[in-house]
């Protein structure tokens, strides 16, 4: 079987079969036609010719580029799901990427915004709202919510207005492998959902939808514009690193843990499946408090 005909099998298969989100399969999508253009380089373009060596190269090749080493593990999780399938479908005896060593990733702490710098944020938002500009008080809600409730920016723009409680101050959020979870938010976030609703979606609506968040044209607000609309919030933050949506999730789950929550109920609420995922935010709270100890206490 050509290789390009098994990886557009497989990566069907991840979406019918295993329900993988749409960022993992077009990640493993990149990586394996990456891998198909390095194998046809060296002649070989059916399956029978991946071999341990071939797959050891092609990461190789990959690192001395200076990827990321979360990209090289991603590479090893797709070829590695890519060979056992082909196992499965019996289009190869035996899995060449039984013994391919995933490179370990070196986890650095993420970006977190201090409470204060989350109020000024949340300020400017306001201020420009009062214009009645109905993106404005679009984007308002946005980042309410992003912060109140953690949301990942994909759930964010696929939520609906039918997945609002308005009375209990929850949402259903879709995650990672369209798994559900019921998460709250708060009194802030709920006003700015209920200005939105009464005074900017109908501005922005141009056709029935059951979408929650617009866009300017009327769809479906997309995960490019939210993008697009934190990093240029944070770009009057001071601190440096990640300047997207993923920076106010993670601010969400460090001040959660800082006011005493449980980290059950973070990882609960973050829609995680390890608890080890969670963990990485006790490591922000506890340097956020070494921080704190070194500039304050006297015998620091």
């Amino acid at each position: 079987m050509e290789i390009r005909a098994a990886r557009e099998a497989f990566t069907a298969s991840l979406i019918s079969e295993r329900a993988y989100s749409a960022n993992t399969v077009r990640g493993y999508t990149v990586d394996l036609t990456d891998l198909e253009g390095f194998a046809g380089r060296r002649g070989i373009t059916d399956v029978a010719g991946l071999d341990l060596e071939l797959l050891r190269d092609w990461l190789w090749v990959a690192s001395e580029k200076q990827l990321a080493r979360a990209t090289l593990a991603r590479r090893t999780a797709a070829v590695r799901g890519f060979t056992a399938w082909l196992v499965r479908s019996e289009h190869l005896e035996l899995d060449p990427a039984l013994r391919l060593r995933s490179p370990k990733g070196h986890r650095t702490l993420p970006r977190v915004l201090t409470a204060t710098g989350m109020e000024g944020v949340l300020a400017r938002l306001q201020n420009q709202a009062e214009s009645e500009d109905p993106a404005a008080i679009r984007d308002l809600a946005v980042i309410e919510v992003l912060y109140a409730s953690a949301l990942r920016v994909s759930e964010l723009c696929g939520l609906d207005v039918d997945d609002l409680d308005r009375e209990r101050l929850t949402l259903l959020a879709t995650g990672k492998g369209d798994k559900q979870r019921v998460v709250p938010f708060g009194v802030p976030a709920a006003k700015a959902i209920d200005r939105y609703l009464t005074a900017a979606r109908p501005a922005l609506v141009t056709e029935p939808t059951p979408a929650l968040f617009l866009g300017d044209r009327g769809g479906r607000l997309g995960t490019r514009a939210v993008y697009g609309l934190v990093a240029g919030l944070l770009e009057e933050v001071p601190g440096s690193g990640p300047a997207g949506p993923h920076t106010l999730r993670h601010t969400a789950a460090t001040h959660l843990l800082d006011g005493g929550a449980d980290l059950r109920a973070v990882q609960e609420m973050l829609g995680h499946a390890s608890l080890g995922t969670t963990q990485i935010y006790t490591h922000v709270s506890t340097e956020r408090l070494k921080r704190a100890y070194d500039q304050a206490h006297p015998r620091a």
